[in-house]
């Protein structure tokens, strides 16, 4: 028996099982991938196109080198389009980013003008997150894209200065917990106007060994709402428990001295928050979704059924 095959054209470990996408995410999450330059990414980048290429393993490399850099690769360029992807947009970025960001929302939330500037912050990291891990390959009209950043801006803002105005005389935990409120609901929002264009024109949708079906709509749906889901309980544990806890160590007269002490306190619980939940909840369901055939939009039916009747389920890529 020889060295069992490495397969790069998929996930290291096992995508049907929750431990095995959560051991998935945490690699390609990792916020270290951030700090590689251009140069180690391209490099990367050839050793894993060589690889596919010749099924040979590179000078110097072992298995576990090898998937390493796979993984370097992949938290760096898009998986539909292949391009490398702007860096405060990818998921290794999510928690450096979101520490600073939720941190900042849930420290001075009691202004009108830090709770604008706040959100509008949040609301434009979330954008370029929300498109840089797209699904599809088809690119986004500039027009499209700033009406799309506009409507999700607009929303969270209205959310947050609405919900702010109704707990205005509620116990300052209330007011603590509003910039979570906010932002769950601007997902709702920032999340399928980014990504408006897959719900225009559909997602591309796969065979099991990587023929092009069509661009399905159903797909895009339903892969939108499965992100949707995701963010929301990622952003739950660093925009509650942490005020929470802040909002019981205050109380306990544990800042009476050093009131400032209170920032470096919640920037600390968001980032352990944030770091473990943004691959925990990415593994909550698969990157790689699958459609029944008996689902796929009617449009496409007929091409099911001309070329594609063996197969009984297709795959796309939700996105992030």
């Amino acid at each position: 028996m020889g060295p069992p095959v490495i397969n790069l054209d998929k996930p290291r470990y096992d995508q049907g099982t929750y431990m095995g996408r959560a051991k998935h995410f945490l690699l390609l999450t990792n916020p270290l991938n951030c700090l590689a330059t251009d140069a180690e990414l391209d490099e990367a980048k050839k050793i894993v196109s060589d690889f596919k290429k010749t099924k040979r393993m590179p000078p110097g490399y072992d298995e576990e080198k090898l998937w390493r850099t796979k993984y370097l690769y992949d938290s760096a360029f898009h998986p539909d389009t292949g391009e490398k992807m702007m860096a405060i947009g990818r998921m290794s970025a999510q928690a450096p980013m979101n520490t600073l960001i939720t941190g900042g929302m849930i420290t001075f939330y009691k202004s009108t003008a830090a709770t604008i500037f706040w959100q509008w912050i949040n609301q434009t990291f979330n954008a370029v997150v929300n498109y840089t891990n797209r699904s599809g390959d088809a690119p986004m009209p500039k027009s499209q894209l700033i009406a799309s950043y506009c409507a999700a801006c607009g929303g969270a803002l209205s959310t947050a200065l609405f919900l702010n105005s109704k707990v205005k005389n509620m116990p300052p935990i209330f007011s603590r917990l509003v910039p979570f409120a906010a932002v769950c609901g601007a997902n709702f929002i920032n999340i399928p106007m980014m990504r408006s264009s897959e719900l225009i024109n559909g997602t591309p949708i796969f065979t099991a060994d990587g023929q092009r079906v069509g661009n399905s709509k159903v797909a895009a749906r339903t892969g939108i709402s499965l992100v949707i889901v995701s963010r929301v309980i990622m952003a739950l544990p660093g925009m509650t428990l942490t005020p929470i806890l802040t909002n019981m160590a205050i109380r306990r007269g544990l800042f009476c001295h050093y009131p400032m002490m209170a920032i470096p306190f919640q920037l600390v619980l968001v980032g352990i928050c944030v770091t473990f939940a943004t691959p925990l909840c990415c593994a909550l369901f698969s990157q790689t979704a699958a459609i029944s055939a008996a689902k796929v939009d009617p449009e496409l039916k007929d091409i099911v059924k001309a070329k594609f009747y063996k197969h009984k389920e297709f795959y796309y890529n939700k996105g992030l």
